[in-house]
């Protein structure tokens, strides 16, 4: 895992997160991410962005959040040290930019200075990000043609600020305080108080690129109280200057159809990023909140497995109802030194466009797909063509009896091969179970009856209800529904397309605009 053109003593990157919103990351941080052999990440970091990191990850943080330990700069400058000279290819991940407010010149120093081999990689700043975001164009023809950016937090050894608030308040253009929401008072005050209107539009953005993201605007006169009738909390910028004006024109984030919801996402954990993704892309938040877990056929399955690829050639159909079922399948074929030409001239059936994407990564274009994604219609379908065939099937541990009832009352013969299992999760992830305790969860996707049964299950067992938690249910199909309601909860919305994009837009159609 380790950098190739990494030198003994290893190598240290210091690489900006962005602002929050997980898709701002730039593709060499990604790449790092994928590569490095420790991440040592800061406290305004996107959790999500470590579902990218395949080495240990660690939380190393300046200032406290939820109870956790901060962590002195001096101790992360040597840990960085210490790591590179184990040799090792460490990412530091930092909110927005290493070296806008962000310490990371500190650490190359320190990097420097110990004899360490060191790169930075810069992210979208938290300002930049946090206007556009909030519809401030920061730089503007008709309005500004300059912008400061400038810390409210400065160093507290310095006793007196080393500010020029006159200057500030004669500047011509739009000022950005970083880290100043506890000064905002002192803040707007000096700038009235050197000169500045009373009366300058203002505001501050709580959250920036995040379905948290709040807003506040007024004006210099008023801000302050304005900041503090809303509870808005760190980490915020305050935005000085006429584009605050702009805002109810170029306000496009949050004009997304999630914004601000919580979303949970119940499918197995390796299944989630594609999930995540569509939510992020809404301005929802993803929630990993798996029901059940996926693994590798145990070694009898796989004994029975491979029986079944050497006899290939004699089955005159292959059904795949999952995308876990293609990737396990053809991943063990490959395993056994076969590839999609030993499955001779058998014809395939595939469920949803899912799995016909997994099959097309191997080559293989379906024979038949039917219109509704549910093994009803696919046993209707196959049934005239069935009669006095083999048919095979690389399944999960834990299937409906549809295709099986189907196949042999059509006078097919029906070989089922379990290729992955399937594992209820009994232990609820914490940020899932606390959002849900707290009321905070706003939507929960269920995705296949066994999920249905299995989340309504876990409310019993965590000693919680659907009422009391005040979450919403969208299904991904009526059986389902049936499922989840035979299990005794409410289910709001039902996805028309019974994919997972499908229950999102059965959300969005339920939410409608605001």
């Amino acid at each position: 895992m380790t950098d190739q053109n990494s030198t003994s003593t290893g190598k240290v990157y210091l690489v900006g997160a962005g602002p929050g919103d997980p898709g701002l990351l730039t593709l060499r941080g990604a790449e790092l991410l994928a590569a490095a052999d420790v991440v040592l990440y800061d406290g305004l970091v996107n959790p999500l962005l470590l579902r990218l990191a395949t080495g240990e990850c660690e939380r190393t943080a300046r200032t406290r959040t939820s109870g956790q330990r901060i962590v002195p700069q001096e101790e992360i400058n040597d840990r960085l040290v210490a790591e590179a000279r184990r040799g090792r290819m460490v990412v530091r991940l930092k909110g927005g930019d290493p070296y806008i407010f962000g310490r990371g010149s500190e650490e190359a120093a320190a990097l420097a200075a110990a004899g360490v081999d060191y790169e930075v990689v810069p992210g979208i700043t938290s300002a930049t990000a946090a206007g556009e975001y909030a519809g401030f164009s920061f730089t503007h023809r008709q309005i500004a043609s300059a912008v400061a950016f400038v810390t409210g937090h400065e160093d507290p050894t310095r006793g007196t600020s080393h500010l020029d608030y006159a200057a500030l308040a004669a500047f011509p253009g739009t000022v950005v305080f970083y880290m100043g929401l506890g000064r905002v008072d002192i803040i707007c005050r000096e700038l009235i108080d050197n000169g500045k209107p009373s009366t300058t539009p203002a505001a501050v953005i709580c959250r920036a690129s995040l379905p948290q993201q709040r807003v506040v605007t007024g004006t210099l006169a008023t801000l302050a109280q304005d900041v503090k009738a809303a509870g808005l909390v760190p980490p915020s910028l305050i935005v000085v200057g006429e584009c605050v004006n702009l805002r109810d024109a170029h306000s496009w984030f949050e004009g997304r159809p999630l914004f601000g919801l919580n979303i949970g996402i119940t499918r197995a954990e390796q299944q989630a990023e594609h999930v995540a993704t569509q939510i992020c892309q809404r301005s929802g938040a993803p929630v990993h909140l798996p029901m059940i877990s996926v693994s590798g056929p145990t070694t009898e399955q796989q004994r029975d497995l491979h029986a079944a690829m050497d006899q290939l050639p004699t089955f005159d159909w292959l059904i795949f109802t999952s995308g876990n079922a293609v990737e396990h399948f053809f991943g063990q074929l490959q395993a056994a030194g076969k590839d999609s030409r030993s499955l001779g001239q058998a014809q395939v059936a595939a469920i949803g466009p899912s799995v016909v994407a997994a099959l097309q990564q191997f080559g293989i274009s379906p024979d038949v797909v039917p219109e509704t994604f549910r093994a009803e219609a696919l046993a209707e379908v196959l049934a005239p063509q069935v009669n006095g065939r083999r048919v095979l099937w690389p399944c999960a541990s834990r299937v409906r009896d549809v295709l099986p009832d189907a196949i042999e009352k059509a006078g097919g013969t029906l070989q089922q091969v379990v290729v992955y299992n399937n594992e209820d999760v009994e232990q609820w992830s914490p940020a899932g179970l606390t959002l849900l305790q707290r009321g905070e969860l706003h939507w929960i996707g269920l995705s296949s009856p066994a999920i249905a049964r299995q989340f309504a299950e876990g409310l019993q067992r965590y000693e919680l209800t659907q009422a009391g938690c005040g979450v919403k249910i969208a299904s991904i199909s009526p059986v389902t529904t049936a499922a989840a309601r035979g299990a005794g909860l409410v289910v709001d919305v039902e996805a028309e397309r019974h994919t997972w994009d499908g229950i999102l837009t059965a959300i969005e159609a339920y939410v409608g605009p605001d």
